[in-house]
């Protein structure tokens, strides 16, 4: 798979090929699947390089996910929750990442805590969409997302380290 300028971990993730979403059946439980084998594998290499940053479950019919994410800046943890809806037209539109307790703390950031994609991401996801999914979303959005605003928003005492 080609990723230009994408970290490693984007990288060694290998593309979703089963096409179909929320709505379409059997052909969504197939995709799920894939989804939750793209996913362990992505936590997997991640606890490998001791770089554990979430945790998240779904429903049973995978289409809302709920967890926590978190992200070490200055040897201090910072953690948050996280939850995501599958919408239903995905694969084609992308997963809006939602972090509720940041709502309002930062412009990179819309109404209900959904985290600003539209200038990084959007871009990929339509570019290899429907290839990508749950854990390239998590690894090409969010967690850049974090390294890019959580160190700036604790710095500025916006947020607060975990307890």
């Amino acid at each position: 798979m080609e990723f230009s300028n994408l970290s490693d971990s984007l990288e060694k993730l290998p593309f979703i090929k089963t096409v179909a979403g929320p709505l379409d059946g059997d052909q969504w439980i197939e995709r799920l699947k894939e989804e939750y084998t793209v996913l362990i594998q992505y936590i997997q290499a991640n606890k490998d390089d001791d770089h554990d940053w979430f945790e998240i479950e779904s429903n049973e019919d995978g289409t809302k996910w709920t967890g926590k994410c978190w992200y070490i800046h200055n040897f201090i943890k910072y953690e948050f929750d996280l939850q995501f809806e599958i919408p239903a037209t995905y694969p084609s539109t992308p997963i809006e990442m939602e972090l509720p307790e940041l709502d309002g703390k930062t412009h990179k950031m819309y109404r209900g805590g959904k985290i600003c994609l539209d200038i990084h991401f959007a871009p990929l996801w339509q570019k290899y969409q429907p290839k990508l999914g749950i854990a390239h979303a998590l690894s090409a959005a969010l967690g850049p997302w974090l390294a890019a605003e959580i160190p700036v928003l604790a710095e500025q005492g916006v947020v607060k380290p975990s307890s």
